[in-house]
């Protein structure tokens, strides 16, 4: 069963648990820090952005991880096929680095070695600025982006963990923002156009367990010229009050059940996550087959803290099937889907 969430209210009530699990359109939880029931080396925070081009996509990461900070940048290129990712931890930041508590405004601003990565946000637009020294090869990445966000319904979800009341996730995906701007890495410009080109928000808040797999897709491109992305992601927390997957059509959410994702083996039996995917849903609405170009894969093993990430850029055809019944058939389509294993 899933269960909207219509009304504007707190996250949490005064025990630290979800007040009301569920999905939303927009972000109507409330949060604040100060209502959580754990520890702050146990709080995760972090906003993410995805912008993906016909041929390449460039994605920036700043979190809080309560006894990490982690901030990355991502440039991909579709073409060669090839990908850069350079990460920057710092140590306890609990806090510190300024995450906002709402995604609808405030700036954020990220200094440490080589990287200086900024976020700002204002109504029906957003902006990235980037410098990171000693990118590639030596050379600097420069990035300016603007991505323009339409009033259109996004994807939000508060979920708790059964084992443990007081952890939660609480989410916020918003797809199909169209962009303006460019990454450049020496000699090298990639440029975004808002007439094809586009991004996603991942915005995140919550405490959780220590071990947990994720699995998370993402979309947002045109079909005949319309808007059309998706958000499909399972495999933590207690998805009994919602799942996070839905699909967007011209601005407007329409809701799925559960999916899952069928990811190719190798002689082995270890996952092939270069090898072509399957997408199902449980209510027959999402079909398809998701073709790789390119695994982005990065690990991070510090003994307590291990983050096992596969994120996979590809194309992706199939069949989506809107709330009122209409068919949209997906061929080759940009998307990014990812397995991720964390302990920390």
């Amino acid at each position: 069963m899933q269960h909207e969430v219509t009304k504007i209210q707190k996250l949490l009530d005064t025990q630290g648990h979800i007040a009301e699990p569920g999905w939303a359109r927009k972000p109507l939880w409330i949060y604040d820090r100060r209502d959580i029931a754990a520890p702050a080396l146990r709080i995760k925070e972090w906003d993410y952005y995805l912008v993906t081009g016909e041929t390449f996509a460039a994605a920036f990461t700043v979190s809080d991880l309560g006894y990490a900070g982690m901030a990355s940048v991502s440039l991909i290129d579709l073409t060669r096929p090839a990908e850069t990712t350079k990460t920057v931890l710092t140590p306890f930041p609990m806090g510190k680095i300024g995450l906002r508590a709402a995604s609808s405004s405030g700036d954020v601003d990220f200094k440490s070695g080589d990287l200086h990565l900024r976020y700002s946000a204002s109504p029906g637009v957003r902006h990235i600025q980037c410098i990171y020294r000693n990118f590639r090869d030596g050379e600097d990445l420069q990035a300016q982006i603007s991505m323009f966000q339409p009033d259109a319904d996004s994807i939000c979800i508060a979920t708790p963990w059964k084992e443990k009341k007081e952890a939660f996730y609480y989410n916020q995906k918003f797809n199909c923002m169209p962009a303006r701007g460019y990454v450049r890495v020496g000699g090298k410009e990639y440029r975004f156009q808002p007439e094809h080109d586009m991004a996603v928000l991942d915005w995140g808040r919550g405490v959780w367990t220590y071990d947990n797999t994720w699995y998370w897709g993402t979309c947002s491109t045109r079909i005949d010229g319309a808007p059309f992305g998706f958000n499909l992601g399972y495999g933590f927390s207690d998805r009994s009050s919602a799942s996070e997957n839905a699909l967007f059509y011209r601005g407007r959410l329409h809701k799925l059940e559960e999916v899952s994702f069928g990811i190719s083996e190798d002689g082995n039996g270890s996952p092939d996550y270069t090898a072509p995917w399957t997408i199902t849903s449980s209510d027959g609405r999402f079909e398809a087959v998701f073709m790789p170009i390119i695994d982005r894969k990065g690990l991070i093993d510090l003994k307590m803290f291990v983050s096992d990430q596969h994120q996979v850029f590809g194309q992706l055809t199939g069949t989506a099937v809107l709330d009122d019944g209409r068919v949209i058939k997906m061929r080759e389509i940009p998307a990014a889907i990812e397995r991720v294993h964390n302990r920390y």
